[in-house]
């Protein structure tokens, strides 16, 4: 069965038995989603065991099983097939199925806590700016070159992964660039795509809820380069600390990029204003539309991708990337009444939130204020909540805590959780409005000209999940509404 092609080496295969002359007609780790003729993965999750849904699998038609743990009574007719690890087997047997996408294209894979969705959009933008096809797996959206598919994981899993991968195939894209997240890592989501290479932004503490120390969660992104193969490059932040970590292991062609330490890509910050930046990069400057440290490291990224890519010569490559856009909630600009600014920002780490609220003091003038709306998540790691409250007030003139998406929690003890963090003359800077429309328009009425309010947390997101629903709920379009009713 040509599906199961280097499922010996790549995953363990330890016990067969049955025949591999199956007509399999589709793949399945979701037992709900099994059909006629289907081979069933059976994948430990975070929640789920998919081995105790084998039973329901063959009753619904599976004729082939793969699975950890081998299992007694499974009747004469069915192959079982038992591996290592079924997570990884799944990508590697997701990939034979759709006849190996990846290695027809160039993928690059980014990961790091803060950055990844502005690298892997921006490097999409660039390609077609170039004329290139390309296709974007990222959080906000996938692509298949301008064809957009609804993104529901920044990392999709191993089956989607690859039918998406197969559908920019068959699009003729020469491209592909992802977000590779410590989850998707961490679950071999990636297993079985060949990378043409992958990019390290930074890290800083995030998503402890999962890998539970910094530790883990450091090992998890590095994973990614660990399973380079020698063909690929592995291009990394030099000023991060960590960057050198990521390559301790790795067989990839080594590169960095850094604003502070000498390197392969080097770049400075000339001038900054709200509506873009001065660049110099390697000795040749640039304009961007793209504002803050944080954004002059995700271009020098974009633009060392770009060079290992040989999609252009420098010169051309920054040409194009001046053309380049800011990510939809990423550090969105809005000019609002009385000459107030508005900015909508993803920012949902302590580091992120430092990053961009460092930026707007740098850029508003003496005598004006910065105003920000924050919140944070429910049911996740709860160490960073007074993180964040920290970095908002030593940031802010003020600071409005409110809900982020509560989920499950009680959003009154999520703020409780950001408090703690705080002192009291810290605390007689802040306002809690659990209501987030309330905390956006209370943040715009106690706003004088000049100053600029921003609403942190969310960015793109379209929703505010409450007791498991999703409620509709757009930062941006909240902020733009409440500024026409002033202007009215």
């Amino acid at each position: 069965m040509k599906l199961l092609k280097d499922i010996l080496y790549k995953a363990g295969m330890e016990r067969l038995e049955g025949s591999l002359q199956l007509a399999v007609n589709t793949l399945a780790f979701d037992s709900r989603k099994v059909t006629k003729d289907c081979l069933f993965i059976a994948v430990k999750g975070t929640s789920v065991d998919g081995h105790q849904f084998i039973n329901q699998a063959i009753a619904q038609g599976a004729i082939g099983i793969v699975v950890e743990e081998w299992q007694e009574g499974v009747p004469e007719s069915i192959t079982q097939i038992q591996v290592k690890n079924t997570a990884r087997s799944l990508g590697i047997i997701a990939s034979n199925f759709y006849g190996n996408p990846s290695e027809t294209m160039e993928v690059v894979a980014v990961t790091g806590t803060n950055g990844k969705t502005t690298v892997a959009s921006l490097l999409h933008s660039l390609a077609i700016h170039l004329g290139y096809k390309a296709g974007l797996l990222s959080t906000v959206v996938n692509k298949i070159h301008r064809q957009e598919v609804e993104a529901t994981h920044t990392t999709p899993d191993a089956l989607q992964m690859q039918q998406l991968l197969s559908r920019m195939q068959a699009a003729g894209c020469r491209y592909v660039f992802m977000e590779a997240s410590s989850h998707g890592i961490d679950q071999e989501r990636m297993a079985g795509i060949k990378l043409a290479g992958a990019l390290f932004t930074n890290i800083t503490r995030d998503h402890l809820d999962y890998h539970q120390t910094f530790e883990n969660y450091i090992n998890a992104k590095k994973k990614l380069f660990n399973d380079l193969p020698s063909s690929a490059f592995a291009l990394t932040n030099a000023d991060d600390r960590h960057g050198k970590t990521m390559l301790l292991h790795t067989k990839a062609k080594q590169f960095g990029y850094g604003i502070k330490t000498p390197t392969d890509y080097k770049g400075k910050i000339l001038e900054m204003h709200f509506n873009g930046s001065l660049l110099d990069f390697d000795g040749e400057e640039f304009w961007s539309g793209l504002i803050g440290d944080f954004n002059a490291y995700n271009l020098l990224a974009i633009y060392g991708a770009a060079i290992q890519l040989k999609m252009a010569n420098g010169h051309e490559l920054l040409s194009a990337m001046s053309l380049l856009k800011p990510v939809n909630g990423r550090f969105q600009y809005l000019k609002g009444p009385k000459e107030i600014t508005g900015i909508v920002d993803y920012a949902h780490t302590p580091d992120a939130l430092k990053n961009v609220a460092y930026t707007l003091k740098q850029l508003i003038e003496k005598g004006q204020r910065l105003i920000v709306v924050i919140g944070c998540g429910g049911n996740r790691d709860k160490g960073k909540r007074p993180e964040m409250a920290k970095v908002s007030v030593e940031f802010a003139n003020r600071s409005i805590f409110t809900s982020d998406n509560p989920r499950n929690e009680d959003p009154e003890a999520i703020l409780d959780d950001m408090e703690a963090g705080l002192d009291m003359a810290e605390r007689s800077r802040v306002l809690r409005i659990s209501d987030r429309k309330q905390a956006i328009k209370a943040a715009v009425m106690m706003a004088e000209p000049g100053d600029v309010v921003l609403v942190a947390g969310k960015g793109h997101e379209n929703y505010q999940e409450i007791q498991g629903v999703k409620h509709a709920f757009d930062d941006l379009e909240v902020l733009t509404e409440i500024f026409k009713t002033l202007e009215a």
